[in-house]
């Protein structure tokens, strides 16, 4: 097992649970150290819908002369990069996607299930909350737009309430001081939140524990050896490591590992950024997650503090961030939620999504007959890990998942 995010170490759980010895490997100390650590904490079939749109592409050139949008691109002639987004202004299309929504959704639904599975069996805790996520609009035009946008979703299996500013007030009382400048929401009550870097850190306890499940941590994979059609090592920094098959889940990384072996990735990394907030006064802080949808924030309660999210940067592989990144971010929670938190202690992150054309990840076999692929999550990784985990474990034991595969695999 390649990685140990939230998605490499939802597979090994259930590689373990097939019966395998499973073998983990990351470079960081802990799991879910990278992507996994400091996102939205929202596990939300509701934000199931393909980021490549018309309005994603109407979006995307306005941000070439704004920075107010909550999305930016900075201009690059690199190869991989170009291709993608030529790939990605071919999913643009309406009829593109519906197809991808749907296929997210089917994985977003199915991932829904089987993390509940996960923590009824194991017991962890991981600040999870199970009373729903409100998606607010600050404009009718925008509730009605955001409806009619939702309709798809509520069609295929997902519950779904439009409610107006006074049922907004009594779903989550935190925004009824915010209710002048919203005019709605669309409520999805089986959308949940949780803490995806603990979730991980505690599964991963539990596995090295209960399951047959070892973890190489601080060990970081330099290239994967094929001989005969097969991977038949793994190197690392440190020892090699032989095993009958392979996972890679190691996010944005998994393109430069898998090129060398003739496995192309269509991935590229999308940047954002988070703050961590210490509540200071619990009976004014939200009891459920929720998202902007005009300003692209995102939020949820986690334990003590607040987790908030926002900014979508195609700036490469860079890690980086400055205090002035965070400036729109801390502005939004002050101005939803400030009595409620003291933003003085606010703990800034910034992180990689791993992004496809389509937003659908890529699972399943992949060129030698003994590599399995989990990758291409995009802003769905912690909503789609557990899914994609059990999807792939079935795949390397010889069983048909128990979702349909179509548009999901790499083959």
């Amino acid at each position: 097992m390649l990685g140990a995010g939230v998605v490499g170490v939802a597979t090994a759980y259930y590689l373990a649970e097939n019966g395998h010895e499973v073998t983990v490997i990351d470079r960081q100390p802990d799991a879910a150290s990278e992507t996994s650590f400091g996102n939205a904490g929202l596990v939300s079939a509701g934000d199931a819908h393909a980021w490549a749109s018309p309005d994603a592409l109407r979006m995307l050139v306005k941000s070439l002369t704004r920075r107010d949008l909550g999305i930016s691109v900075k201009p690059s002639l690199d190869p991989a990069f170009l291709a993608w987004m030529a790939a990605f202004l071919l999913e643009c299309r309406p009829s593109r996607v519906r197809i991808n929504t749907l296929r997210k959704l089917r994985m977003a639904l199915y991932s829904l299930r089987c993390i509940n599975e996960i923590e009824a069996h194991t017991g962890i805790d991981y600040h999870s909350l199970k009373n729903g996520i409100v998606y607010f609009h600050r404009t009718q035009e925008g509730l009605d737009k955001g409806a009619r946008h939702m309709r798809v979703l509520a069609d295929n299996g997902l519950e779904l309430e439009v409610v107006d500013r006074d049922r907004l007030g009594e779903i989550e009382p935190a925004l009824a001081h915010a209710r002048d400048r919203i005019a709605g929401a669309i409520f999805a009550p089986l959308d949940q939140t949780g803490d995806s870097a603990k979730f991980a850190r505690k599964l991963a306890a539990w596995l090295a524990d209960n399951g047959n499940v070892q973890f190489a941590w601080r060990t970081t994979v330099t290239g994967l050896e094929v001989e005969a059609g097969r991977i038949v090592r793994a190197r690392t920094d440190g020892k090699p490591v032989a095993a009958d098959a392979y996972v890679l889940a190691l996010g944005c990384e998994s393109v430069g590992l898998a090129r060398p072996i003739g496995v192309r990735l269509p991935i590229t990394p999308v940047k954002g950024y988070s703050i961590t907030v210490p509540i200071r006064d619990a009976t004014r802080a939200p009891r459920m997650g929720g998202a902007d949808e005009e300003k692209l924030m995102g939020y949820s309660r986690l334990g003590d503090s607040l987790r908030v999210t926002s900014s979508a940067e195609f700036v490469g592989l860079d890690r980086g961030h400055r205090p002035e990144n965070f400036r729109t971010v801390i502005a939004l929670a002050e101005e939803l939620f400030g009595p409620a938190l003291d933003l003085d202690g606010a703990e800034c992150w910034a992180g990689l999504r791993p992004m496809t054309p389509t937003s659908v990840p890529i699972l399943g076999p992949a060129g030698p007959n003994n590599l399995f692929l989990n990758v291409g999550h995009g802003h769905l990784g912690w909503t789609m890990a557990a899914g994609s985990g059990k999807f792939v474990a079935d795949m390397v034991s010889g069983r048909k998942p128990e979702i349909d595969s179509d548009g999901l695999t790499y083959r």
